[in-house]
């Protein structure tokens, strides 16, 4: 399918009409598009959106609904948000443009689903999300839907701030650190911590000394595990994996990413390492540790 028909979203009656008419779904979307370059007119982008909204309700209704579907709610949705969430980031890293518009689509879809819910309740529609959202990002620009000036990316961004600050909701706040999500991912979280506290001053001079931190975390971390305290160690960990996120941020490292690309590059470390024992006919755990630490370094100088 090309491109433009890619944009096109069927309806439920769309459908319909393919079932009674035996005509197959990607057939009557060329058709569309030949009819849509025909007459000079493009695809309506929001008949797209408002189809999947059509077919959300129907899928909530009590009446021929799925039963899953109905038996879902907000709480139970969270984890599918940060499943559909990661799978677009993992769509990016692929660089797979098919991959990419498939799993952007499963991430509207929650956008969606909670919307329903909400509807459903009385609270908002989609309708509201999405007249939010366009209202905020033109609020936030000034600069290009005004006539603010700014000098540069970093200027965008202090104005951003300000004008969030000075928003209905979030003037109550008391301290810089209220409105960073607790649900974050640990370090993505303390990266936020650390990137606002920096801004009054809460600073390292240099990373020279944020390095000499680190080691002396570490060395309160071996302290607390000769002495057998679990707990404590614990804690220390949590000291020194913090102190290692404000190196990253000093270096300008995503730590998240940083994190997630060692996870995948030992990852294919490791399976080369899987590879060797099944080519030599055994199991992982009839290799010896030194042929296990051969193979790893060969890896490792074939994945750095």
């Amino acid at each position: 399918m090309n491109s433009t028909a890619s944009t096109i979203t069927l309806s439920p009656e769309d459908y319909i009409f393919c079932a009674a008419h035996n005509v197959p779904p990607d057939e009557y979307v060329r058709g569309l598009v030949a009819q849509a370059r025909a007459q000079s007119v493009a695809p309506d982008p929001d008949a797209g959106l408002q189809a999947l909204v059509q077919v959300m309700a129907r899928l909530r209704n009590p009446e021929g609904g799925c039963p899953w579907d109905l038996q879902q709610t907000p709480q139970t949705l969270k984890k599918y948000v940060i499943e559909e969430a990661y799978e677009v980031v993992e769509a990016v890293d692929l660089g797979s443009a098919e991959k990419l518009c498939e799993e952007l689509g499963d991430l509207v879809l929650q956008a969606v689903f909670h919307a329903q819910l909400a509807a459903e309740a009385g609270r908002f529609t989609i309708h509201d999300v999405t007249r939010g959202i366009t209202e905020k990002l033109i609020r936030r620009h000034p600069h290009v839907f005004g006539d603010t000036q700014v000098d540069d990316a970093e200027h965008v961004l202090r104005r951003w701030e300000q004008i969030k600050r000075e928003e209905h909701g979030n003037r109550e706040r008391e301290s810089i650190l209220d409105g960073i999500p607790p649900a974050l991912p640990a370090l993505m979280r303390a990266a936020e911590v650390s990137k606002r506290v920096v801004k009054v001053g809460f600073e390292w001079p240099d990373t020279s000394q944020v390095l000499d931190k680190v080691q002396e975390e570490l060395g309160e971390l071996r302290a607390e595990i000769a002495r057998g305290d679990t707990a404590r160690a614990g804690d220390e960990l949590g000291d020194l994996l913090f102190t290692l996120v404000n190196v990253a941020r000093k270096l300008e490292v995503d730590p998240e990413e940083a994190l997630r690309r060692m996870t995948v590059r030992f990852a294919a470390r490791f399976r080369m390492i899987e590879q060797h024992a099944l080519a030599q006919g055994c199991t992982l755990d009839q290799l010896s540790l030194d042929e296990m630490e051969t193979v790893w370094q060969a890896a490792k100088r074939e994945h750095s």
